[in-house]
């Protein structure tokens, strides 16, 4: 790690987060709660990592590291943290590159598109309702009557032999002096009457 380094930690497998290493043993990153506020602030590497292995985020092209230094300081305790639209992720790419861009928020929008309109509505509305509309749709789901599967036969020969074959076949059973009755295999030679 070095100096203007784009740094994140995973957070279990849900999420990473993501901070500016200041090269001094100090990071720029989002923090605080939702109680409090997210803010942008500096904090040590330890606390920025909680225990986590610190990677480091390879960009191709980015900003010379002053600028990336710079840029994250000019955020220093300033607000307007949003999970979608302006994460740890956003700020972190924005000091490093220009572009404030989320990997996470872009794979977890294509994943599940709905997801996106739930943060939204969440957001909008509150939580609570959000989740009493998800338990309502589960209690109505589980209501219905569960559809039943087709059973499809389990001879391949009529499943996957067109019927004008079938049909040829039954021909040339009977043409060669056979019946079949039944459906055992017992075949008889036709009476003479």
């Amino acid at each position: 790690m070095a100096r203007g380094d784009h740094i994140y930690v995973r957070r279990g497998r849900r999420y990473s987060h993501h901070g500016i290493d200041c090269g001094d043993g100090t990071v720029i990153h989002y923090g605080g709660s939702r109680r409090t506020g997210r803010r942008v602030e500096r904090t040590s590497l330890e606390a920025f990592a909680a225990g986590s292995p610190v990677l480091v985020r390879p960009y191709r092209q980015r900003l010379p590291v002053e600028k990336i230094i710079a840029n994250a300081e000019s955020r220093l305790g300033t607000r307007g943290y949003h999970l979608v639209r302006n994460n740890c992720e956003h700020f972190a790419t924005w000091a490093a590159t220009g572009a404030a861009t989320s990997r996470q928020v872009r794979r977890w929008a294509i994943a599940a598109p709905g997801a996106v309109a739930s943060v939204g509505a969440a957001d909008a509305v509150g939580l609570h309702l959000v989740l009493l509309a998800i338990l309502s749709m589960g209690a109505y789901a589980l209501s219905r009557p569960w559809p039943r599967r087709r059973r499809t036969s389990r001879h391949p020969a009529t499943t996957s032999t067109p019927r004008s074959a079938v049909h040829r076949a039954e021909q040339q059973h009977h043409a060669a002096g056979r019946v079949e009755v039944g459906g055992d295999g017992d075949d008889r030679q036709p009476q003479k009457g």
